[in-house]
C-alpha cells in the first residue's frame, strides 16, 4: 500500500537562485536534525540548488519523517536535497556527483553534520539508478542539467530502481504529463512550477 501523503497546502513558490556570480554561496537545511544548518558552497558554472520553498513544499508532500527510508540523489551538486533526507532520518542516502570538487565539498558538509547515512559517490547518476537494486529505493530525486538529454534515460533509469510504493522527485525546465511518462511506467503526483523550474513528484504505476 502506497505511503500516504497529507495533503499540505504548498507555500508560494519562489524563484530558483542560480550560483553564478559570487565566489560563495549559502544553502539552508530547513527541516529534522540538522534544521536551520547553514553550509558555505562554492561557486560552479550551472549549480542550480532546490530553493528552500521548493523544499518545504517536497518535504510537505512527503510527510517530515522519512526514518528508514533509502534514497538516492543521482545529480547531487550542493547536496542540499539528500543532506535534507538524511536530517529528516533516511537510513541510508546515496549522492552521486560527477564534479570533482563538487564531491570535496559534499565530503567536507557529510564530516561537519556526522551524516552516518550518508554515502557519496563521484560518478554517473543514470549508471548509478542502473546499479541500483531493482525495486528497492523509497525515494529518488533527479535535477539532471537542464541542457543535457539525459531526462528519459534517466526516468528510466529511476523507475527501475524506485520502490513499488516509492517517490521520485524530477526538476526540470518543462512540465513532464502523465502521457510523457507513461512510456516510463510513471505517472505525475504532485506538480509545482518556479520560475524557471517545474518540481514533479513521480510514483510508479499500480
Amino acid at each position: 500500500m502506497r505511503k500516504q501523503i497529507p495533503d499540505t497546502p504548498a507555500p508560494a513558490p519562489a524563484k530558483p537562485r542560480r550560483l553564478e556570480g559570487h565566489p560563495s554561496h549559502e544553502i539552508r537545511i530547513i527541516g529534522g536534525l540538522w534544521k536551520r544548518t547553514r553550509l558555505k558552497v562554492a561557486d560552479r558554472p550551472g549549480l542550480r540548488p532546490t530553493p528552500d520553498r521548493v523544499r518545504e513544499t517536497l518535504f510537505n508532500w512527503l510527510g517530515q519523517d522519512l526514518s528508514g527510508w533509502r534514497c538516492l540523489d543521482a545529480f547531487a551538486g550542493t547536496g542540499v536535497l539528500g543532506f535534507e533526507a538524511a536530517s529528516r532520518g533516511a537510513a541510508q542516502v546515496l549522492m552521486v556527483e560527477h564534479d570533482a570538487a563538487l564531491v570535496t565539498q559534499l565530503m567536507a558538509f557529510k564530516t561537519r553534520l556526522g551524516a552516518a547515512a550518508v554515502t557519496l559517490v563521484r560518478g554517473d547518476g543514470v549508471m548509478a539508478l542502473k546499479k541500483a537494486t531493482p525495486g528497492t529505493l523509497e525515494l529518488i530525486f533527479l535535477d539532471p542539467p537542464f541542457d543535457s538529454a539525459l531526462f528519459e534515460k534517466v526516468l528510466a533509469a529511476a523507475a527501475h530502481a524506485a520502490s513499488p510504493d516509492g517517490f521520485i522527485y524530477l526538476e526540470a525546465p518543462s512540465a513532464w504529463t502523465d502521457e510523457a511518462l507513461q512510456p516510463f511506467g510513471l505517472r505525475l503526483h504532485r506538480h509545482l512550477k518556479a520560475g524557471a523550474v517545474h518540481a514533479h513528484l513521480l510514483v510508479r504505476l499500480a
